[in-house]
C-alpha cells in the first residue's frame, strides 16, 4: 500500500500550470504579492533588519535574494529571512480550518529555490501552488489539535509545504520524496508560548520551518533517508505533536482534486486572523450607531474554547498587552482599536499605540462568554455585544472573515495593499512595476526578473 508521503511526491513532481484551474493560478498571483508586500514592510522594522543581519552572516553561494536587501545568499538561508519577513507583521493570508499561513512558506520558497536555479517565472508560481496544497493539507489532516497541545500550526506545517515547492524545483526523483518529507518530521518545530509575553518567535516560524524544508530536501537529493510513514507512523508527525487523536488523512488524498487555494483567506488587519470578524463587528457598529467611546459601559463577545488561551486569556494580560506584537493576538485590544479609533493598520500596533490610554480603558471593558455552538476551526465567526450608558444593548454578529471564500476582497483591494506595504522599502517607481510582474507571473523567462525588483535601490 502507498505511503502518505509517496502520494504527496507524486502530486507535487506531477503537477502541471496547465492542469491547474485558472481561479486557483490567479488567487495564488495574489497571495504571491500580498505576501511580497508584507516582507518588504518588514525590512524596514526592526525584527526585519535583524534577521537579515543574521542571513547575510549565514552567507553562502550568493544566488537568491533577501527581500529589501540588495544582498543574495543561499536558497535555504534566504527563505528563512523572507519567511519571517513575510510572516513578521501577522499580515498574511490563513487557512481558516487549518489555521496556517502559506505564502511566508511555499510562495517564498518557491522564489529562493527559483532565484538559485534560474527558474522561470511559470515553474515558481507551479512550485508555489504544490507547495500551498500540500501545506494546506497537511494542516486539515490535524485540525485544531496542534493548537490545543500548545504547537503553532504554521511553524509544524510549513516544513512540508517548503519541502514540496523546494523539491519540485530542484527535481526530486520520485524516489526522493518520500524521504525528503520523512526527514521534514524531524525538522518540524514551533510552540506558542510567545503569547505568555508578546516576544517575537512566532515572527520567525515559518522561516526557520520553510528553511528546515529546504534542507531536508537537499539532504533527500544526495540520498539521505527518511521515515516514509513519517505521517501514518506510531511515532510520527501527527501522533507526536497531535497526541492520540483522530485524524483526516483521507485529506491528503484530495491533492489536486479539491483546491485549497481559493478558501485562503487576505488579511484587512495586520493581527491574528481569528480577531478579524470581531473586529469587523465592532467596526460595524461604530458606524451604524455613530458610537462614541465615552458611551460604551460593557463589550460582550461570544466565542468558542479553541482561541480563548491565545486571544483572551489571562484577560487582565490582555486587556493591557505587553508589547506591540502581544496586541496582535490580544481581542479585547483589537476590538477597543476598533472602538476608539475606527481602524487596525500598521499603525495601531506600535509601541506607541498599545499605550493609549482611550483604547486601554476600552479594552478594560471588554469581556467574552463562551459558544459551545461556534463551529472553530472550521469556521471564524465574530459577536460583539455593546451595552451603553443608558442601558441600550446592540450587538453584531458575523459569520466569515472578509477575505476569504465567502467574502473575497476584490484584487484591486489586495494591490493597493501591496503599494502601501512595498512603498515602506522601495522606490514609489518600483512599487507597479512588480505588480505587473506579478500579474504575469507565469510569463517571465526568469524569476529573476521579479527579484530583482526587491531591493531598496
Amino acid at each position: 500500500m502507498e505511503s502518505y508521503s509517496e502520494a504527496l511526491g507524486e502530486f507535487a513532481s506531477g503537477l502541471r500550470l496547465s492542469d491547474i484551474p485558472r481561479a486557483v493560478v490567479d488567487k495564488a498571483k495574489l497571495v504571491f504579492l500580498d505576501t511580497l508586500g508584507i516582507a518588504l514592510a518588514s525590512s524596514t522594522m526592526d525584527f526585519g533588519r535583524m534577521v537579515l543581519n543574521v542571513a547575510e552572516k549565514l552567507g553562502g553561494s550568493a544566488v537568491s535574494r533577501l527581500i529589501g536587501s540588495s544582498i543574495r545568499v543561499a536558497a535555504a538561508n534566504a527563505v528563512l529571512a523572507n519567511g519571517t519577513l513575510a510572516h513578521g507583521l501577522d499580515y498574511d493570508d490563513t487557512l481558516e480550518e487549518a489555521i496556517v499561513h502559506t505564502g511566508c512558506c511555499a510562495g517564498m520558497t518557491a522564489m529562493a529555490v527559483g532565484d538559485e536555479v534560474g527558474a522561470s517565472g511559470g515553474s515558481v508560481l507551479e512550485a508555489a501552488i504544490a507547495g500551498t496544497e500540500v501545506m494546506c493539507k497537511v494542516g486539515l489532516v490535524g485540525s485544531g489539535k496542534f493548537h490545543a497541545r500548545g504547537f503553532h500550526p504554521t511553524a509544524l506545517c510549513s516544513t512540508f509545504g517548503a519541502a514540496a515547492a523546494a523539491g519540485k524545483l530542484y527535481g526530486l526523483k520520485l524516489a526522493q520524496w518520500p524521504d525528503a518529507f520523512g526527514i521534514c518530521g524531524s525538522q518540524s518545530s514551533g510552540i506558542i508560548e510567545y503569547l505568555a509575553d508578546g516576544t517575537w518567535t512566532k515572527r520567525l516560524h515559518p522561516g526557520w520551518s520553510a528553511h528546515g524544508g529546504v534542507i531536508a530536501t537537499l539532504l533527500a537529493r544526495e540520498g539521505f533517508r527518511g521515515p516514509v510513514t513519517v505521517f501514518e507512523g506510531q511515532h510520527g508527525f501527527y501522533r507526536s505533536f497531535g497526541g492520540p487523536n483522530e485524524y483526516r488523512f483521507a485529506k491528503l488524498s484530495e491533492l489536486g482534486k479539491e483546491w485549497e487555494i481559493p478558501r485562503l483567506t487576505f488579511k484587512s488587519y495586520p493581527c491574528g486572523s481569528i480577531s478579524h470578524p470581531y473586529m469587523d463587528c465592532a467596526l460595524k457598529l461604530k458606524q451604524k450607531y455613530s458610537l462614541r467611546a465615552d458611551r460604551i459601559v460593557e463589550v460582550v463577545c461570544r466565542t468558542a474554547e479553541g482561541p480563548v488561551h491565545r486571544l483572551w486569556e489571562p484577560l487582565w494580560d490582555k486587556q493591557r498587552p505587553a508589547s506591540s506584537y502581544g496586541a496582535k493576538f490580544s481581542l479585547p485590544y483589537s476590538i477597543a482599536v476598533m472602538l476608539v479609533r475606527g481602524r487596525a493598520g500598521l499603525e495601531e500596533f506600535t509601541d506607541e499605540a498599545i499605550h493609549d490610554p482611550m483604547v486601554l480603558d476600552m479594552a478594560s471593558k471588554v469581556r467574552y462568554e463562551l459558544d459551545p455552538t461556534i463551529d472553530y476551526p472550521r469556521h471564524f465567526s465574530g459577536h460583539v455585544k455593546i451595552k451603553l450608558d443608558d442601558g441600550t444593548v446592540i450587538e453584531e454578529n458575523q459569520a466569515h472573515p472578509r477575505g476569504g471564500l465567502e467574502e473575497p476582497l476584490p484584487p484591486e483591494e489586495i494591490e493597493e495593499k501591496f503599494r502601501a506595504n512595498a512603498g515602506l522599502a522601495v522606490p514609489l517607481n518600483k512599487v507597479d512595476v512588480i505588480v505587473d510582474a506579478v500579474r504575469h507571473l507565469e510569463e517571465l523567462p526568469l524569476i529573476t526578473a521579479l527579484t530583482d525588483l526587491l531591493s531598496p535601490t
